[in-house]
């Protein structure tokens, strides 16, 4: 199944941060750990990405000057023996760029998924205004 990795402009600054998402997959499909971005609104959207196996207190997320950055790093050492290793609990960084007041609302962990909440917030004096012809 082919899936359809063009994103329109979507006008509110989320136009770059899903362009640089199918960068990065067009480039890696492998990176750690995978991601999904899901639209709430022209306003709202939601990064979600596997990190099965890490715990809250092992994940972190900044808002770097116009970039969303998320660590994960294991604390507990796992000395068990594996014949596989399949789920990576490796060290991460993946890096986003967010445009101009996109602000991260919530993040929650549940069922090995992590959800960030990402909205534009556009203060009141930078919306475009219309101005009546007398």
């Amino acid at each position: 199944m082919k899936l359809n990795t063009t994103y329109k402009p979507f006008g509110i600054g989320f136009d770059q941060l899903l362009q640089e998402f199918d960068l990065i997959n067009k480039k890696n499909s492998t990176l750690v750990p995978p991601h999904n971005v899901v639209k709430l609104s022209e306003e709202k959207y939601i990064v979600e990405l596997a990190v099965a196996g890490f715990k809250t207190s092992e994940l972190e997320i900044e808002i770097i000057e116009n970039s969303l950055v998320v660590t994960g790093e294991k604390l507990e050492k796992d000395d068990r023996e594996y014949s596989h290793k399949g789920i990576s609990t490796r060290k991460f960084t993946r890096r986003f760029t967010i445009a101009e007041y996109v602000v991260v609302n919530e993040a929650s962990l549940k069922d090995g998924i992590l959800s960030i909440l990402l909205e534009r917030l556009v203060p009141e004096e930078k919306k475009s205004q219309k101005i009546i012809i007398k």
